[in-house]
């Protein structure tokens, strides 16, 4: 049996101004607060002796090394990223970052914001422009229909509105 696996697709480069904002300020905190504070915890690990045997100095290597291949990760995806700050010239058909409302089958009406696969959350409102969903309602219009599979089966939605403004009853202001 292969332990090959094949290599991820690649994630589009999009990202609104507030996630890139978001990526600045963990990659900060990293190198500010968080990384300076272990290698200190680590340093005094290793001053009490026989490193072989010390749990708070292999620990403490073991989350210097994650905590810096974080901070490489964030730096190169900050460099590749493209910030989208502007509303596409038509507003009435869905691209990167639209507030999309949709209505269900059942009648019931879901808001939905496309945004970089960086900054999806599913705590949040926010959906990956990468994912299906997504896809399915690229493009489309208010009154259009849509459609796609998964795993319960195929959904069937409809495109109630549009926006490209930040909603004043936003759930996500404290983020």
């Amino acid at each position: 049996m292969s332990r090959y696996r094949p290599p991820a697709a690649k994630s589009s480069p999009y990202i609104t101004p507030d996630g890139y904002a978001r990526l600045q300020a963990e990659l900060k905190a990293l190198w500010k607060v968080t990384r300076p504070e272990v290698t200190r915890k680590v340093s005094e690990a290793a001053a009490m002796g026989d490193r072989s045997e010390n749990a708070e100095y292999i620990y403490g290597k073991r989350q210097l090394r994650e905590i810096d291949g974080r901070i490489r990760f964030l730096s190169k995806r900050l460099d590749a990223l493209t910030v989208v700050d502007r509303a596409p010239k038509d507003r009435t058909r869905i691209f990167f970052g639209a507030w999309v409302t949709i209505k269900d089958a059942d009648g019931a009406n879901q808001r939905y914001r496309l945004v970089g696969p960086d900054e999806f959350d599913d705590a949040t409102e926010y959906i990956s422009i990468d994912s299906p969903m997504a896809r399915a309602l690229l493009k489309k219009q208010t009154g259009d229909e849509i459609r796609f599979s998964r795993d319960q089966g195929e959904r069937v939605f409809r495109v109630v509105e549009i926006s490209y403004d930040e909603p004043t009853d936003s759930r996500d202001q404290s983020v």
